[in-house]
C-alpha cells in the first residue's frame, strides 16, 4: 500500500472532507494534477472540477469544488474553496438547472459575483457526475 496522505477539504462554511489518502485528483490552472504521498511543496490556483480523493481503504470521494487553491507540504494536502460539496449531497437536476438559468445571466453579462460563484459550483457538481457516471456508481 502507498504512503497515505493527510487530505483536509475545507469551503467559506465548513469542513468538508477530511481523512487520508493515497492520491488526490485536480484541475490546476495549469491542467489536471495528481498529488501522491512525496509529492513536492505546491501551492497553486484551483478551477471548478470535481476533485477526486481515492482513500485508503479504497473509496473513492469525489468533491466538486467551485475554484479556489491547493496546498501540498509535508503529506499534507488542503483543498481550499469558497463553495464545495461532497457528491453525496448533490442533486444533479437542481445543479443542470442552476447552469442553465446562471449560464444565460453570466453570458449576457448580468451574473453577480454570487452567481458567478454558484455558476462555477454547479459546473463542478455536474463534472462530479459525470465522473461518477464513468466509475459506474
Amino acid at each position: 500500500m502507498a504512503d497515505p496522505i493527510s487530505v483536509e477539504v475545507v469551503a467559506a462554511d465548513r469542513r468538508v472532507w477530511e481523512g487520508t489518502a493515497t492520491n488526490v485528483i485536480v484541475r490546476t490552472t495549469e491542467g489536471d494534477i495528481g498529488i501522491l504521498a512525496g509529492h513536492e511543496p505546491l501551492l497553486a490556483a484551483l478551477v471548478p472540477c470535481a476533485a477526486e480523493i481515492v482513500t485508503t481503504d479504497g473509496r473513492r470521494e469525489l468533491v466538486a469544488i467551485d475554484g479556489g487553491f491547493i496546498s501540498v507540504v509535508d503529506n499534507q494536502v488542503n483543498l481550499v474553496a469558497q463553495k464545495a460539496s461532497l457528491f453525496d449531497e448533490i442533486s444533479v437536476d437542481q445543479a443542470q438547472r442552476e447552469h442553465d438559468e446562471l449560464s444565460v445571466k453570466h453570458d449576457a453579462g448580468e451574473a453577480t459575483d454570487d452567481e458567478i460563484h454558484r455558476l462555477y459550483l454547479a459546473q463542478a457538481q455536474l463534472k462530479a457526475a459525470a465522473k461518477q457516471d464513468k466509475l459506474g456508481r
